[in-house]
């Protein structure tokens, strides 16, 4: 159970007033320490290059999260492997690994924004060659202490140390994943878990997608039952439901349609459709602490998923409504997915031997 964030730093809708962003990026710090306390098990931090996401370095945010945090699991979500180096990714967390005593993990994604490609040299057309080549290369150092390794994007690496070395014996890394199939079958052949998307669009049709994953990895020899399923879906938690769908409308609906002006999708959400897709089977998972449990709960259901993460940072909420949400998803949420989950497990029929 947990939250991830980008750090959004939008204008505010009604104003059109924009945050300080030293402000916002301590603030998204202080929503970890608080997530934290109230119990929920990770918080990511996503990676981007542009102003209205000022977290160009999740590893820096999440180190200073390390040293005010005892409990929480601390992960990039996610950090552009594809237009990073591997070597400075791994030194970068394990480092964080060390400060927070064996608490982090790296949850590595293509990038669905492409400006860190321009930015630090890459081209597009190599994609996707990009991020298998790189994943590779961050797999093994995450295996072995001195490197030997050769590939098409890098310089060579010939017999090298990468230090320091992370508390954990293994680095964990997750992939992120949209609806591409290829992308989870890459992810199944590694024996790496997964986190999906489900973003802008129900839940149910994500089922066979899920599905292929599993299968994929039995195919590669992997057991689905140790490798963890994960859903990220956009959210917010109020009071009522009312005063989650108010809070989180307006921000939300500003930074997606403007992603929409940017890539052109045509049609923008207003707030019909907005509330539309809070309803039981819409993609949001906007409303009270038992509404969003109920969402919760029927995913899981769908899916047998072990994790999930709701963006409840999207259009850049007013501070004191996300530190309540986050207390709502910690001491109300939680728990309750927590023993239903329980006790649906307990009640399942042991696997055939």
């Amino acid at each position: 159970m947990g939250i991830y964030s980008f750090g959004d730093a939008t204008p505010d809708p009604a104003t059109g007033r924009t945050i300080d962003v030293g402000q916002r990026v301590r603030d998204l710090v202080d929503e970890i320490v608080l997530a934290d306390e109230v119990g929920l098990d990770v918080f990511g931090v996503g990676e981007h290059h542009r102003p209205d996401f000022p977290v160009s370095s999740p590893a820096v945010v999440l180190a200073a999260a390390a040293a005010r945090t005892s409990r929480i699991r601390l992960t990039s979500s996610v950090t552009v492997l594809s237009s990073d180096d591997p070597v400075r990714v791994f030194q970068d967390f394990a480092t964080i690994d060390l400060i927070s005593q064996g608490r982090a993990e790296v949850m590595a994604g293509r990038g669905s924004f492409i400006e860190s490609f321009p930015l630090f040299g890459y081209d597009l057309a190599d994609y996707q060659d990009l991020f298998l080549e790189k994943l590779d290369l961050l797999l093994q150092l995450r295996e072995e202490e001195v490197v030997t390794w050769q590939g098409r994007h890098r310089p060579a690496i010939n017999g090298r140390p990468v230090h320091p070395r992370p508390q954990q014996q293994l680095l964990p890394v997750w992939i992120a994943v949209g609806g591409t199939p290829q992308s989870v079958v890459n992810a199944a052949a590694r024996g790496l878990p997964v986190s999906v998307a489900i973003i802008g669009a129900a839940a149910q049709p994500f089922i066979p997608f899920i599905n292929l994953y599993r299968e994929a990895l039995v195919e590669y020899g992997h057991d689905p039952a140790t490798v963890p399923v994960g859903i990220g879906s956009h959210g917010f938690i109020a009071d009522t439901s009312q005063r989650a769908a108010d809070i989180s409308a307006p921000g939300l609906m500003a930074a997606m349609n403007q992603i929409g002006r940017e890539r052109g999708w045509g049609s923008e959400i207003d707030r019909a459709q907005f509330d539309r897709m809070r309803q039981p089977h819409g993609a949001l998972m906007v409303g009270s602490p038992a509404e969003v449990t109920e969402k919760i709960l029927a995913e899981y259901e769908m899916f047998g998923n072990r994790r999930v993460l709701l963006h409840m940072g999207v259009g850049n909420p007013p501070h004191e409504d996300m530190m309540r949400a986050i207390e709502l998803y910690g001491t109300e949420v939680a728990p309750a997915v927590r023993r239903e989950v329980a006790r649906l497990d307990a009640a399942a029929p042991a696997p055939a031997r």
